[in-house]
């Protein structure tokens, strides 16, 4: 059996930014109902981005505007 371990917390740094009210209705719909919040959907949805940058599977295209 795997000893008892107190899990640390990672190192966190509070970031402002504004969301596009039409984002942040589809990200509350998302996680209704589930062990979810706000913050933790954003930052697994930049992680698969970051992830999917890295390996090549995707490209960030800057937009125009």
């Amino acid at each position: 059996m795997k000893a008892f371990q107190i899990p640390s917390k990672p190192s966190t740094t509070s970031k402002s930014i504004r969301f596009p009210n039409d984002v942040i209705q589809g990200v509350e719909t998302a996680i209704r109902g589930r062990n979810c919040n706000f913050s933790m959907f954003v930052v697994e949805a930049v992680r698969a981005s970051l992830e999917r940058q890295e390996t090549g599977e995707d490209t960030l295209e800057r937009k125009e505007g």
